[in-house]
């Protein structure tokens, strides 16, 4: 079974001292054990990007130089898969945005789903269920759900 991370995993995964670091590290090696494959699409490269180059002052920067965070991205793509956009992800992106009346950064959360709709993913590992609950062809699941047991 493939399963989508949402990009706070990744920026999790990137912050060793981050609270939640432990847990995204450890959800992953519980996914895995159990024969899960995580991936990604672009979506999620292009935000971690913007997380990864955002100046440490602004909310959720980490304040790498392009060098830095072109490292990082290149260490991300080899440790999960990483699907490409369909053509057709356009529309199967704005019919849910139209249906269920997304607005402003929320569209790119339903770019994400579209992608899982376009790849046949219904699992989404992220910290943030709220995000997606929205859409029902997807299943969210967090990290302490995966480690406790409940997925």
């Amino acid at each position: 079974m493939k399963a989508l991370l949402d990009t706070n995993i990744l920026t999790r995964l990137t912050q060793p001292d981050s609270p939640l670091h432990t847990k995204a590290r450890q959800a992953l090696a519980t996914l895995r054990r159990r024969g899960a494959e995580p991936c990604l699409v672009p979506q999620n490269l292009y935000e971690q990007r913007v997380v990864c180059t955002r100046p440490k002052e602004q909310y959720g920067g980490f304040g790498m130089t392009t060098p830095q965070a072109h490292a990082e991205l290149v260490q991300v793509k080899a440790l999960f898969t990483l699907l490409g956009d369909p053509p057709d992800l356009y529309p199967e992106w704005e019919r849910p945005v139209a249906d269920h009346g997304v607005k402003g950064k929320d569209a790119h959360d339903a770019r994400l789903v579209a992608a899982m709709n376009r790849h046949g993913l219904r699992q989404m590992l992220t910290f943030n269920t709220a995000d997606f609950a929205r859409f029902p062809s997807i299943t969210v699941i967090t990290p302490e759900e995966v480690l406790q047991g409940r997925t």
